[in-house]
C-alpha cells in the first residue's frame, strides 16, 4: 500500500458517520447491506447517508452491487487488511515476539473494559 492510499482511507474514516457505516458493514461480512438497512441501523436520513457512502466508495472502502432497485454495499475487507498490514509491517523493529506481547496486553485491556473494571 502506498502512503497516499493510507492517508485517503484515514481521511475518509475521520468522519464519525463514515466510521460507523464501515464498522457496520465489516460486521455484516460478505452479505453487506442495502442503503436502507444501513440508514435504519444507524438512524440516518437517506440523503445524509448517500453523501457518506459516496465518500467511502471514492476511498475504496466499499464495494457496491446493483440488486434490482437496490444497491448492496459491502466493506472492502481486502483494503482494510492491506491497511493493517501497512501499519504493522515494521512492528517492533522486526521482532515479532515483542508484538505478541503487545497483542496480549491489548487483549487484557479489552477484557477489563468489557467487564467494567
Amino acid at each position: 500500500m502506498e502512503k497516499t492510499t493510507a492517508i485517503t482511507v484515514f481521511e475518509s474514516l475521520a468522519s464519525g458517520v463514515r466510521l460507523d457505516v464501515f464498522r457496520l458493514l465489516v460486521r455484516q461480512g460478505p452479505a453487506g447491506l442495502v442503503a436502507g438497512e444501513i440508514a435504519v441501523a444507524l438512524e440516518l436520513p437517506a440523503t445524509n447517508l448517500s453523501f457518506h457512502l459516496k465518500a467511502l466508495m471514492q476511498a475504496g472502502l466499499l464495494t457496491v452491487a446493483q440488486e434490482g432497485r437496490f444497491q448492496r454495499y459491502r466493506a472492502n475487507i481486502a483494503l482494510m487488511q492491506e491497511l493493517i498490514h501497512y501499519l504493522t509491517a515494521e512492528c517492533c523493529a522486526g521482532q515479532p515476539a515483542q508484538c505478541a506481547e503487545l497483542d496480549a496486553a491489548a487483549d487484557c485491556i479489552d477484557c477489563a473494559q468489557a467487564s467494567g473494571s
